[in-house]
């Protein structure tokens, strides 16, 4: 446990004074802020006395001079960020031979790759809460509506869901930096893999769910859910898309489905109006986009630890 935590310090005092560290903390502030401020500025428009949640809505209202919401702006900077906690997190140490000389001394060899691991994960823990409490900060002081307390409780499992998010991203850029030797290669390879989930898998998906399903104007509502069904399944292969449902539906009260489409064609059958869910229904319908998001950062995990605990590591 000594060696465990004696790695955990270490690592956790060169995240925070790494100078990308520092760089992307500080555009993530920036975008957070900007994005806050246009919400602030636009959440008037549409609120009317009965409007609930208007806490909730400062996170997810864009505007024109911005068309991007808060979370959005997450969903594509903790990738980021997870990334650059991970891609070198042994490789570097091998290429300089320091891994050799860091294992010959008094600890166990886990404790290397668990408390590189833990103390990223309390650095993009502490990014993340600090970035929301300062928005939220913001947003109370501009709009001067207090936060509910199950908002509160909401915005609690927005953080959870997003250090869980930066989490996966870590985790395999951890993943590569076990299984290639050179850093450069351990990068490319995370961010190329985040670029495809992130940009071109919602287009791979809706290819082909136009190809099985397809729809057009006059299409039926039958066959417009089976289209998004299929587009659905195909597109939560990415962890951007399980992020993304997740957070709109935790911010989103009234929403009772991730799927927006289904949603719409829920209301246009059934002719109801929708109305916010109680907080135990809303976890109810994020709770497998959560926890394959648990098993995907597990999975990535194991697997570089049980590729680091069975390498031969020799002494240059």
């Amino acid at each position: 446990m000594s060696g465990l935590m004696a790695v955990f310090w270490k690592e956790l005092a060169d995240h925070f004074n790494s100078k990308r560290f520092i760089i992307l903390s500080l555009l993530i502030y920036l975008a957070g802020i900007a994005t806050i401020y246009v919400a602030a500025q636009t959440i008037r428009t549409g609120i009317t006395e009965t409007t609930e949640f208007i806490f909730l809505r400062l996170f997810i209202v864009s505007g024109e001079t911005l068309p991007f919401s808060f979370p959005f702006f997450l969903s594509l900077f903790i990738p980021i960020v997870g990334i650059a906690l991970g891609f070198d997190a042994i490789n570097s140490e091998r290429t300089s031979g320091n891994l050799s000389r860091i294992l010959s001394q008094p600890l166990y060899r886990d404790s290397v790759i668990n408390g590189k691991f833990l103390a990223g994960l309390v650095t993009l823990a502490i990014l993340v809460v600090s970035i929301m409490l300062l928005v939220a900060g913001m947003g109370l002081r501009m709009i001067g509506v207090p936060p509910t307390a199950e908002e509160i409780l909401r915005l609690f499992a927005f953080i959870f869901v997003s250090i869980i998010y930066g989490a996966f991203w870590m985790s395999l850029a951890v993943l590569f930096s076990v299984f290639f030797n050179r850093i450069a290669t351990s990068v490319l390879a995370s961010m190329a893999l985040w670029i495809f989930l992130f940009l071109f898998m919602s287009m791979i998906a809706g290819a082909i769910a136009g190809a099985v399903v397809p729809v057009d104007q006059n299409s039926s509502l039958e066959l417009l859910a089976k289209n998004d069904e299929i587009y659905r399944t195909i597109s939560r292969i990415s962890p951007s898309t399980l992020y993304g449902e997740t957070v709109q539906v935790l911010l989103m009260p009234e929403l009772g489905n991730p799927s927006s489409t289904l949603m719409l064609i829920s209301i246009y059958a059934g002719g109801m109006i929708p109305t916010p869910l109680p907080l135990g229904q809303s976890l109810l319908i994020i709770w497998p986009q959560l926890t394959s998001l648990i098993a995907l950062t597990a999975l990535c995990f194991a697997g570089s630890y049980i590729k680091f605990m069975r390498e031969e590591i020799r002494s240059t």
